[in-house]
């Protein structure tokens, strides 16, 4: 049976080009997206270039629907293989903390941090089933406790949790053969990066792939950058 993948927020940008390039690599995507029509976008140009893929309407941050969505995947395709948690919000930028609002505080968590968290413990045990799986959260340097700025706290507190849940889970998950790893993807001409970022997205997704796809003797629990490990 064809491996699946599952990337979160696969409408657009890092997202987007993980997709296609694991469907280029011979898996099953489930590309996920708030909008129908968003989802659908993306999975038709997988399929339109020869590779396989299935949209899905999710809000991760959301729990039930969540555990529907694994539902669903265990029905429909019965394994997951690959999960990165790439769906993320940056809300505050410049904003301190002293001055963050409630509403962006929580988007911001449940996005960025409860989304993944809730994706995690929903579909990790059917890669525990199978005795094998790869996890990608997609981080950030501004989540790296020994960098730590000024303003863009929502942003900054959500990512170092992201950072925190890959830690806990890796060392609970050793010797399963389940791998769980955050990426930082460097500064990306993304909606989010902006167009005077340095980095092509298509090349940030490939190395969230690479992450996305470790041999047995590649690293879990780790912060990477450029396929390197970085500071926590």
């Amino acid at each position: 049976m064809t491996a699946v993948a599952v990337v979160t927020g696969a409408n657009r940008g890092i997202g987007l080009h993980t997709a296609e390039q694991l469907a280029s690599r011979g898996f099953q995507v489930v590309v996920t997206a708030r909008s129908a029509a968003s989802a659908e976008t993306t999975a038709a140009g997988i399929r339109q270039s020869g590779g396989l893929a299935l949209p899905y309407v999710l809000n991760v941050q959301d729990s039930g629907e969540v555990a529907d969505f694994a539902r669903w995947l265990n029905q429909h395709l019965g394994r997951v293989d690959i999960l990165v948690n790439n769906a993320g919000v940056f809300l505050d930028d410049g904003v301190s903390l002293l001055d963050l609002d409630d509403e962006t505080l929580m988007i911001t968590l449940k996005t960025n941090l409860l989304g993944p968290i809730y994706l995690c413990r929903a579909l990790v045990p059917m890669m525990l089933a199978r005795n094998y799986g790869r996890v990608v959260n997609l981080s950030s340097g501004y989540g790296a406790l020994n960098d730590m700025g000024p303003y863009i706290a929502a942003y900054r507190i959500s990512k170092a949790g992201l950072n925190a849940l890959t830690a806990e889970l890796a060392a609970e998950l050793v010797g399963t053969g389940v791998k769980v790893n955050s990426v930082c993807p460097g500064w990306v001409r993304t909606d989010m990066g902006g167009p005077q970022a340095s980095r092509d997205p298509v090349e940030a997704a490939a190395d969230v792939v690479w992450a996305a796809t470790l041999d047995d003797d590649g690293p879990s629990g780790a912060f990477l950058r450029y396929r390197a490990d970085i500071p926590w």
